[in-house]
């Protein structure tokens, strides 16, 4: 698939992500005097600009999947970044942050949310949503939590689009255990220790309720595993598990309000406070935290000191 021209340096200015108020859900005025030529997918042109991109009548734009991370704008890739500022339309999950959605002032914003355990959008309706826009504007974003196509529904909106005869592109993001593995500076493997890593959700189909059936791993990451935790940690010690397995648990990862809770399988077997944030879980020896290592608040303070010095 064709990559877009990169931005012009008018277009390419740094959007502050200060976490203001989310830009009103509809076309906005940037203040740019410049424009840039987008093409469709069938060769609509139109001009990005103050007002956003419409495509030719009677063509098709493009849609992109793209990933936004688990919520820091500064771990977004540089080719979805430059795409959010030429996008016309962003249709965003619940989770993705007001940081991320201040780098697209310039398009129409529609929340389609999904949320475990609350009203989310179904999913026709956002693959309605998606083939619609194409047909409106040159430039659509689907952007979604962590990386698109790892528990994403990458595989539904695809199916959806390439149906319809739109053309689709995915753009990658930053899954969540990884960053996850990172913010505690705690790899998913070791020698010696952990040599398999398997991601899981407990949610699945409506039509395979029973197909919850855990992995055989050393490490297992389970997302969206703050309400599943009681559960999970009970079938995980009936399968033989030691109740002395090291456990982290991390909300909001990556974002302001991060929290890290180091636990064993025991405890976890008591369950984990929940306040509707996202929550993953991540189980096996290779959590064990080292002996020389700094804690998670040593590590920020270092980074503080670093980035002092840089400035």
């Amino acid at each position: 698939m064709t990559r877009p021209a990169p931005l012009d340096s008018a277009s390419t200015k740094a959007v502050s992500a200060t976490g203001s108020a989310r830009p009103e859900p509809a076309s906005a005025t940037t203040g740019a005097t410049d424009a840039t030529d987008a093409t469709g997918a069938n060769g609509a042109t139109g001009t990005v600009g103050a007002s956003g991109t419409t495509g030719t009548a009677g063509q098709r734009g493009k849609v992109f999947l793209i990933g936004a991370g688990p919520g820091a704008s500064d771990l977004l890739t540089v080719r979805a970044v430059r795409l959010l500022a030429q996008a016309d339309v962003v249709l965003h999950d619940a989770l993705v942050t007001d940081e991320i959605l201040q780098l697209c002032p310039q398009a129409k914003l529609v929340q389609v949310g999904k949320r475990c355990g609350q009203l989310s959008t179904a999913q026709a309706f956002i693959n309605k949503q998606m083939i619609d826009w194409a047909h409106k504007c040159t430039i659509v974003v689907r952007l979604k939590g962590g990386d698109p196509m790892l528990f994403g529904r990458a595989d539904e909106e695809l199916r959806a689009l390439e149906a319809a005869g739109i053309a689709v592109e995915v753009v990658p993001g930053i899954t969540t255990a990884l960053a996850a593995a990172a913010a505690t500076a705690q790899p998913l493997t070791v020698r010696g220790v952990a040599r398999s890593v398997a991601f899981f959700t407990s949610s699945t189909a409506p039509d395979e309720a029973g197909h919850t059936t855990l992995p055989n791993c050393d490490t297992l990451v389970q997302y969206m595993g703050g309400r599943e935790a009681i559960h999970t940690a009970q079938r995980l010690l009936a399968q033989g598990r030691a109740p002395e397995t090291p456990v982290i648990a991390i909300e909001n990862c990556s974002r302001a309000d991060q929290v890290i809770r180091r636990m064993t399988l025991a405890e976890l077997e008591h369950g984990l406070s929940a306040n509707g944030a996202p929550v993953l879980v991540m189980i096996g020896q290779a959590m064990a935290q080292r002996a020389t290592s700094f804690g998670e608040q040593d590590l920020g303070q270092l980074a503080d000191r670093v980035l002092a010095r840089a400035a």
